[in-house]
């Protein structure tokens, strides 16, 4: 397929994965809640890794990172702002979204910090829980951010993990709006809606476009099990908001319109659930750039997010792209 005119930019922590398939008992073994994800010291992660006797896979992610490879993967013209170390896991991350077909060229690169590294522990519910060590990603500073970082992007996506950091957030946010962007937000995970706060509803009223919240996330927000709550609430801070709820499918709303649902599509064997999100808002960005209306952008993101469950890690097979975008075309 074709490059996509539009260019798109994603926003986020370069992470590369290690993917571990483990037991009940291991989550219970170590520090934190299963599910979601927590930050870790570099001697954390290390005291977790020494723990797992099964053999641990290697791959690029991050949130933003895993939409990035996909929309590229997808044919579009996808590029990605965040920090590397100068290491071999920073040489292979950008080399991987090259070859990929994304441009690795707005990457920074910091010396004698390794790349940031993100454990991914599968149970065998397919439900994945990750302990993040942000290395170089952490160290990011706002004021390296520049408008020239965002120089002939038409669309921005930022992970919600990057609102841990407050003053980076609200630079790229203001930035990306600056240089005339249309910007969307995956609220990431319940922590990063509560990490957050009061703050949230401002910087979604003033800067997102788009905004991607899970069930989890959804409820952390407004208080409510209720998607169409949540729906409603971010509709009005928002131009398009999204409620996904995995398996069984997703809301939309558009200012102006009436809700939209969408079904999911039904995978034929879950697992791992890793990327799950950021796939579906591959999908749901590549068909906005695409000039497709929300709810066939949103087709295309549950089949993303269909066939990514069926690997372990954010990753699919070429045969698997290549059916994807038969489909897709």
């Amino acid at each position: 397929m074709s490059k996509s005119e539009k260019k798109y930019l994603g926003v986020g922590s370069p992470i590369v994965d290690m993917l571990a398939q483990i037991s009940e008992d291991f989550i219970s073994s170590i520090d934190g809640e299963k599910g979601g994800m927590e930050l870790v010291s570099s001697d954390e992660l290390a005291g977790i890794l020494d723990k797992i006797d099964v053999e641990v896979v290697r791959a690029c992610g991050g949130s933003a990172g895993n939409t990035s490879f996909a929309i590229a993967c997808l044919g579009g013209n996808a590029s990605f702002l965040g920090q590397l170390g100068n290491d071999s896991d920073g040489e292979y991350y950008a080399k991987t979204l090259l070859a990929s077909g994304g441009d690795e060229s707005r990457f920074k690169f910091i010396d004698n910090v390794h790349t940031a590294r993100c454990l991914s522990l599968v149970t065998p519910d397919s439900e994945r829980t990750m302990r993040t060590d942000l290395g170089a990603a952490a160290l990011l500073d706002p004021q390296s951010i520049t408008l020239e970082d965002f120089a002939g992007i038409d669309f921005v996506h930022i992970e919600g993990y990057l609102l841990f950091n407050p003053a980076l957030a609200r630079k790229v946010l203001e930035t990306a709006k600056q240089a005339g962007c249309e910007v969307s937000l995956d609220l990431g995970s319940f922590e990063v809606v509560a990490a957050a706060g009061e703050s949230l509803a401002g910087l979604l009223e003033n800067y997102v476009d788009y905004v991607f919240a899970n069930e989890d996330e959804a409820k952390a927000f407004t208080g409510s099990n209720d998607p169409k709550i949540a729906l409603e609430k971010l509709g009005k801070l928002c131009r398009v908001a999204v409620a996904k709820l995995g398996a069984d499918g997703a809301w939309l709303q558009e200012r102006g319109s009436d809700p939209v649902f969408v079904e999911a599509v039904k995978a034929a064997n879950v697992v791992d659930t890793t990327g799950a999100g950021d796939y579906w808002a591959a999908g749901f960005i590549w068909g906005v750039l695409e000039g497709r209306s929300i709810e066939d952008a949103a087709k295309v993101g549950a089949l993303l997010g269909s066939e990514v469950v069926q690997q372990l890690g954010a990753d699919l097979p070429y045969e698997v792209w290549k059916r994807i975008l038969e489909i897709v075309k």
